[in-house]
C-alpha cells in the first residue's frame, strides 16, 4: 500500500509538471491542444480517437505556431499519457532506489576454542619413603661347629640291604634306595643334641610325584620330627611316633625343592627350645613349635609313595651349637 500511495503522488506531481511545460512551450492549455488535435483527425484515420463519432468535421491546421515563431505539432493524448506514465515510473523507480536501505545485521561467529598446548598438571605430592628395616636374623645365636661328617665311615650310620630297600655308604655319600611303597631310614648313631643347627645336602636320583625324602631331627629309632621334601616341589613337617604321624606343617610349594630328579638341595634345621625353623639353600621357609621331643639324633629317610622305585643320596653333614635363649612371653595380669 505504501508503494501505491507513493506512485499516485508522484503521478499527480508529474502531470502537473507536464501541464506547466506544455503551457510554457505552446502558450496554450493542454486541454485545447488535445481537442484541436483530436478534431483534426478524421474518424477513419488510425489513432486513439478513430472510433469517436463527431457530428461534424472540424478542419484545423495540423501545425501551430508558438509565440516565439516555432511550428509545433500538437501532442496526442496517448503520447502525452505514455510520456506521463514513463516519467512517473522513472520517478517512482528513482524514489525506490533512493529510499534508505537498512543493512541486515551480520552474525558474529562464535570464538573458536583455544587449544591448550601445555595444560596445567597437578603438582605431585611428595612421597615419604621409609627406611627399610634390617632383615631379621632367622638363625640367631649360631656358635661353632660341633660335628662335621663327610659320610665316609659306614660305622657311624645305620645301614642295611635287602630286596626291598637298602642304605649304604660309598664314595662319601649315604645312598638310600627303595622299591614301590617302601619306607627306609638311616640314623647317625653316636650323636645326641637338643638345641642346634644341622645341615645336610640331598641329591635325589630317582623320584616322582608324591615320593618324599629329607631329614629326621631330634629323632630315635621310633620317633622324631620329619622334615619332608616331596618330588612334586613341596615341603612339609610331621611328628612321627611308633608308626603314627602328626602333621605340623601341611605340604606347601617351594621354589627351592627340586621338582623330581636329578637335583640338589641343602637342608638346614634351626632348633631352640620348642621352636624349629626350616631352611632350604640358606633361605628361610617356615617355623613350627612343638614340645614333644626336646633332644635326639639326626637321620635321613626316603619313601616311595607311587608305583616306582626311588633313590636319593646325602652328603656333608654339619652340626653347630646355638647360644640363644628364646624370649619368654610374660602373660598380662
Amino acid at each position: 500500500m505504501s508503494f501505491l500511495k507513493v506512485l499516485l503522488v508522484e503521478t499527480r506531481r508529474l502531470l502537473h509538471r507536464t501541464q506547466v511545460q506544455v503551457t510554457r512551450c505552446t502558450g496554450t492549455q493542454p486541454a485545447d491542444i488535445l481537442s484541436q488535435h483530436a478534431a483534426s483527425r478524421l474518424p477513419d484515420q488510425p489513432g486513439p480517437l478513430r472510433n469517436w463519432r463527431s457530428p461534424r468535421r472540424i478542419s484545423t491546421p495540423a501545425l501551430h505556431r508558438t509565440r516565439h515563431g516555432a511550428r509545433v505539432r500538437p501532442l496526442g493524448y496517448s503520447t502525452l499519457l505514455a510520456m506521463t506514465w514513463l516519467i512517473s515510473g522513472c520517478a517512482a523507480l528513482e524514489a525506490i532506489i533512493t529510499m534508505p536501505t537498512h543493512a541486515l545485521p551480520t552474525e558474529t561467529p562464535p570464538p573458536s576454542p583455544t587449544f591448550a598446548w601445555f595444560p596445567p598438571s597437578s603438582t605431585p605430592t611428595a612421597q615419604v619413603f621409609l627406611s627399610p628395616l634390617p632383615t631379621p636374623e632367622m638363625r640367631p645365636g649360631l656358635g661353632g661347629i660341633t660335628q662335621s661328617d663327610d659320610l665316609s665311615d659306614p660305622s657311624t650310620w645305620t645301614t642295611a640291604a635287602s630286596d626291598q630297600a637298602s642304605a649304604v655308604i660309598e664314595n662319601g655319600r649315604l645312598t638310600l634306595a627303595v622299591k614301590s611303597q617302601v619306607y627306609m631310614t638311616s640314623l647317625r648313631q653316636d650323636l645326641f643334641f637338643g638345641d642346634a643347627y644341622v645341615e645336610i645336602t640331598a641329591l635325589p636320583g630317582l623320584c616322582r610325584g608324591e615320593d618324599s625324602y629329607g631329614m629326621l631331627f631330634r629323632a630315635n629309632a621310633v620317633a622324631g620330627y620329619r622334615f619332608s621334601l616331596y618330588c612334586n616341589g613341596q615341603v612339609g613337617v610331621e611328628r612321627v611316633s611308633v608308626g603314627k604321624r602328626q602333621v605340623l606343617q601341611e605340604p606347601m610349594p617351594s621354589g627351592d625343592v627340586p621338582p623330581g630328579a636329578p637335583g640338589v638341595v641343602r637342608i638346614g634345621v634351626w632348633a631352640a627350645g620348642t621352636e624349629m625353623r626350616l631352611f632350604l639353600n640358606d633361605r628361610y621357609q617356615f617355623s613350627v613349635i612343638d614340645a614333644n621331643y626336646a633332644s635326639g639324633t639326626v637321620g635321613v629317610f626316603l619313601n616311595s609313595a607311587g608305583s616306582t622305585a626311588a633313590t636319593v643320596s646325602f652328603a656333608d653333614l654339619v652340626v653347630q651349637d646355638i647360644l640363644y635363649v628364646p624370649p619368654i612371653c610374660t602373660p598380662e595380669p
